[in-house]
């Protein structure tokens, strides 16, 4: 049954209504990525307010990489929960997701610029 009242039309709109358990199972991972986002906030804004005796450019680097996939992750993890949600309604295969490898990236470059901060005091 489609549904043209609900947010947003352009998921809604497509296919049929899946199985509710992976509607619902699509989006606790939606909410996954929103609370990593709100870690990596969290992160980044501590990382510099604590004012660590760290090499202060290393430091507000680091803080700015997790600040920025903080920032990201939330349209990205929206991105995948809609692609993810029009597949289930049309009884697609699921799409890949890149999210992981983009939030293992972020969080290298974080832990590379830190112990360079340190390394460098």
């Amino acid at each position: 049954m489609r549904s043209s009242t609900r947010f947003p039309r352009s998921v809604y709109s497509v296919g049929d209504e899946p199985d509710a358990r992976f509607t619902l199972a699509n989006e606790r991972t939606f909410l996954a990525w929103i609370r990593t986002a709100l870690a990596l906030l969290a992160g980044g804004v501590a990382l510099d307010l604590l004012g660590l005796d760290l090499q202060s450019g290393f430091r507000l680097a680091a803080s700015l990489t997790l600040v920025a996939a903080g920032i990201v992750l939330p349209l990205f993890g929206w991105l995948n929960w809609a692609a993810t949600e029009r597949a289930l309604r049309r009884g697609d295969a699921l799409p890949g997701s890149w999210l992981g490898a983009f939030l293992g990236v972020a969080v290298t470059l974080a832990g590379v610029l830190l112990a360079l901060a340190i390394l460098l005091r």
